[in-house]
């Protein structure tokens, strides 16, 4: 007699999930702060930017873990994995361009010099191509900052995440253990030329304070680069991991990991205007070891208690879409202070706190009745 077969459902590593969210939730207060100052060395949360890199070997290790079984069992093919990619990723970057969208004219005021002047059909029309994440060169930028989506500018992210999934899917995927690390080494090579601004490759350009790894949302040669060198890196050493199976118990690791991501981001300027070079070795330092330290650490570690796991779920299901979705509301926010340069500190503590509270409330309605039900019913229709 045959013996039922059963289809083993993989464990889920929580603690990722709740780090994500609370690398989400900070993200959102970097641009908040960002709105007040733009300041490289003295603005708030200084180096909230290198969430992104966080989220890149996330993503790595993530894929890795879901998917590298399935290529090897035959249960997985390119337009299958591209299919699941989408259905998973793309829903919320639509809505975040109707977000974006329909808050844009709110966002007048003199940091944004070229909304006013916007016509309806050109909002329309960037909104479209960054709903398609194709990039926009600083000549066809409706918010005259020449940002690569001056719609929403976290899709910048997007794009180097689907060209990483791209990568995986058509070269990493056939990559042995020794054939990863060494195009790791190739990344990590050129992150540390970007994170240093050493410009070995004659690509990066003079700046007052150097961008180190706080670079990829413009659509320029520097830009692509620093981008690329981020996304490379991270991701491939998140599917390294996910490779190597060699992660760290902690006691308590949730909380461990959640404290070193708050203080990785939140550190100030490392040297300041006079030692810039310093800063870049801390961005270095996070990208290259921090970060994959954290991941196998919270793979490594296990999360008890009921409380706990809901909390780790709940962040893991909200910190995509409220990474995705909260900038438009960072524009409005920074009109509000740009218009009201007199206003009082506790008008200041108030607007801030309501912004923040929208942003996590269309998050969980954009999670709950748009994305949810999107994929469910994408999955049975194209799975």
């Amino acid at each position: 007699m045959k013996t039922p077969t059963t289809t083993a459902i993989k464990p889920r590593y929580e603690i990722l999930d709740g780090l994500r969210g609370v690398a989400a939730v900070l993200v959102v207060c970097f641009h908040i702060a960002e709105c007040y100052s733009m300041n490289p060395v003295d603005k708030l949360l200084n180096h909230g930017y290198l969430a992104v890199d966080f989220f890149f070997a996330l993503s790595g290790f993530v894929i890795g873990y879901a998917y590298d079984d399935r290529w090897q069992n035959g249960r997985m093919s390119v337009s299958t994995f591209f299919k699941r990619r989408l259905i998973r990723l793309q829903p919320l970057v639509f809505l975040s361009m109707l977000l974006g969208t329909a808050l844009f004219y709110f966002s007048d005021c003199p940091a944004f010099p070229r909304v006013s002047e916007t016509a309806w059909w050109a909002l329309l029309g960037s909104a479209l191509l960054s709903a398609f994440l194709i990039p926009q060169p600083a000549s066809m930028s409706v918010r005259g900052t020449d940002e690569l989506s001056s719609v929403n500018i976290p899709v910048w992210s997007l794009i180097f995440e689907y060209i990483g999934n791209i990568f995986y899917a058509l070269f990493l995927r056939r990559l042995s253990k020794r054939g990863l690390t060494i195009v790791v080494l190739l990344f990590a090579a050129m992150l540390t030329d970007a994170a240093l601004s050493l410009n070995l490759t004659g690509i990066l350009e003079a700046h007052d304070f150097p961008l180190s790894l706080n670079g990829g949302f413009f659509f320029c040669p520097e830009q692509v680069y620093i981008g690329m060198a981020r996304m490379g890196y991270s991701f491939c050493a998140g599917l390294l991991l996910s490779r190597l199976g060699r992660f760290i118990h902690v006691k308590g690791g949730f909380w461990w990991c959640s404290l070193l991501i708050a203080a990785a981001l939140c550190m100030p300027c490392v040297g300041g205007w006079t030692h810039a070079w310093m800063d870049g070795v801390y961005n270095a330092f996070c990208a290259l070891l921090l970060f994959p330290l954290i991941v196998a650490v919270g793979a490594g570690s296990r999360i008890c208690g009921l409380r706990s796991v809901a909390i780790c779920n709940f962040l893991g299901e909200i910190s995509y879409p409220l990474y995705i979705t909260h900038y438009p509301m960072m524009y409005v926010l920074w009109a509000w202070i740009e218009n009201h340069p007199d206003a009082t500190a506790s008008t200041h503590i108030t607007v801030v706190s309501s912004v923040f509270l929208i942003d996590l409330c269309i998050a969980y309605a954009a999670l709950r009745l748009y994305d949810e039900p999107i994929r469910g019913w994408l999955k049975k229709r194209f799975s």
